[in-house]
């Protein structure tokens, strides 16, 4: 059963200052709990059709009806969790990061935390402007993969002021990638998912690469589509420091 209270905090996660404010996220179906549950992140409670999860002692058993009231999908999957938003580790920059400015787009944000996953990226930045790692839809995407990357939001012009990082962004104008070498201690930059990269941030990183385009009449990729591509050249020339 679930109280009134429960579903009203539960709705109120929807938005951000109020995920900041209870300090919790939220997650659905099977495959992202289980996830989530053998990771490091602290359940604070599950709310499922079943009675898989009765291990579990912040756990409710409730009715489809009473699924449907919390949800943020359409169809509901069985299940949905609250967790406590870990806190920010320190960024490992001896290793490859990924650095995303203006990143709008929930869905899209999420594809690219699984594709870091994937990858073995284990830090992604994000400007404090972007879609927060912890939206519902985010979540979604990620398929789990938020309890095994890193994500810090930070102010993309310190970080590049310090000048003492190996930089390169991916632009429209830039050396084609496949004649490209990456090191192994790069943070990679991309820009927003409508307009590229902030006339600010383009002056101030000097090297480019670009994924050839093999039809003049398109004119971008998908911002995760450009990630995966780049992830996997990376991961194939890259060279030590």
């Amino acid at each position: 059963m679930i109280t009134k209270n429960q579903i009203k905090l539960i709705r109120s996660l929807r938005i951000k200052k109020n995920r900041i404010k209870h300090n919790l996220f939220i997650a659905e179906g099977d495959k992202i709990i289980e996830e989530l549950l053998n990771s490091n992140l602290r359940l604070y409670h599950l709310f499922s059709t079943e009675d898989k999860y009765s291990f579990s002692e912040n756990y409710s058993i409730i009715k489809n009806q009473e699924l449907k009231q919390i949800s943020n999908l359409k169809t509901p999957n069985k299940v949905l969790g609250l967790f406590k938003i870990p806190v920010s580790e320190d960024i490992d920059f001896s290793k490859n990061v990924v650095a995303l400015e203006e990143i709008n787009d929930p869905g899209n944000l999420g594809t690219i935390i699984r594709l870091c996953d994937w990858f073995g990226i284990k830090d992604l930045l994000c400007t404090t402007n972007s879609v927060d790692c912890f939206n519902p839809k985010t979540i979604q995407a990620s398929m789990g993969s938020i309890s095994r990357v890193n994500i810090s939001y930070l102010d993309f012009d310190n970080l590049i002021a310090q000048n003492k990082f190996n930089m390169v962004a991916a632009d429209m104008n830039g050396k084609n990638i496949n004649e490209y070498k990456f090191h192994s201690n790069q943070i990679i930059f991309f820009g927003s998912e409508s307009d590229g990269f902030s006339d600010r941030l383009s002056k101030k990183i000097n090297e480019k690469i670009t994924i050839p385009r093999y039809n003049q009449n398109i004119d971008s990729l998908n911002l995760a589509n450009s990630v995966a591509i780049v992830l996997a050249e990376l991961k194939n020339k890259i060279i030590e420091k």
